[in-house]
């Protein structure tokens, strides 16, 4: 059937696609097996668009399922922003990764330690044994985006180092959590009247509240909760998604920001501030 894709009759090729697209993603590893298979380019180019498209969709559907259970799972959802570039790489394995440099950093966790401790024993940890460390050279690059590029390569962008870190704060019981702060995400460690911040980008530089005032006055911007407060998992997907979208704008990807941009839209309400 696959193969009639390519007939001379346009109605024939064109009720074989709408079949085949009806079938969703169990089709690709047919689709696959005739790209392999066939010598004739122009099967081969909308065979990959058809791949293309399925996993697009499904993709799309998928962060929808997620956002509507919750997005209790942020590694999940980063997991789903990272199958738009790399649709083979599973969950597992980005799991798999955190358990390791969670173990190590448990490790050299000791009972009733201080906040200011416990977030000087993780950097050590993270940046010091491990040497995580931003990606400054490539910092646009739409590959900067994908955790599971952050975990093997020990670089990254503010969001997905964050993302690493507070992982790996929150499994050791640590009150961590994102902050959408503009220009640079960064975490807060908050619990009852502790506050404080934490530059991960900066190898967990702490940080007060007054700092970022001046950071806020600095950009010339007023003063609101959310430059302050922790966000939610949809939100630091959402960003996750709007840095992608930049990074191909950026890179003259049109269609791919564009394509981003959608999926973006699907896990946000009607909020004009996105």
């Amino acid at each position: 059937m696959i193969s009639l894709l390519d007939d001379m009759d346009h109605e024939v090729a064109s009720h074989v696609e709408q079949k085949i697209v009806s079938l969703g993603e169990s089709i690709i590893p047919f689709l696959e097996e005739e790209w392999e298979e066939t010598l004739n380019s122009d099967l081969q180019k909308k065979i990959e668009d058809l791949i293309h498209n399925l996993q697009f969709d499904g993709l799309l559907q998928r962060l929808k399922d997620w956002k509507e259970r919750g997005g209790l799972d942020l590694i999940e959802g980063m997991w789903l922003v990272n199958t738009y570039l790399y649709p083979d790489v599973e969950l597992a394995t980005l799991s798999k990764g955190l358990d390791q440099l969670y173990f190590d950093a448990w490790t050299s966790m000791k009972e009733d330690m201080h906040p200011y401790d416990q977030v000087k024993s993780l950097n050590n940890s993270l940046f010091r044994e491990k040497k995580f460390s931003a990606n400054t050279k490539n910092f646009h690059s739409p590959s900067n985006s994908m955790l599971h590029l952050a975990l093997e390569t020990r670089r990254g962008n503010p969001l997905t180092l964050c993302v690493i870190y507070m992982t790996m704060a929150q499994r050791l019981g640590m009150p961590v959590y994102g902050v959408n702060l503009p220009n640079l995400f960064i975490l807060t460690y908050k619990k009852g009247e502790v506050q404080f911040y934490i530059n991960v980008y900066n190898k967990g530089l702490m940080l007060s509240k007054a700092d970022i005032d001046n950071y806020i006055v600095q950009l010339n911007l007023n003063p609101v909760d959310i430059f302050y407060e922790p966000c939610s998992n949809i939100e630091i997907v959402k960003r996750a998604l709007r840095n992608l979208a930049f990074s191909f704008e950026k890179t003259k990807d049109l269609e791919k920001a564009t394509e981003v941009t959608k999926l973006l839209t699907a896990i946000t309400d009607d909020d004009p501030t996105i």
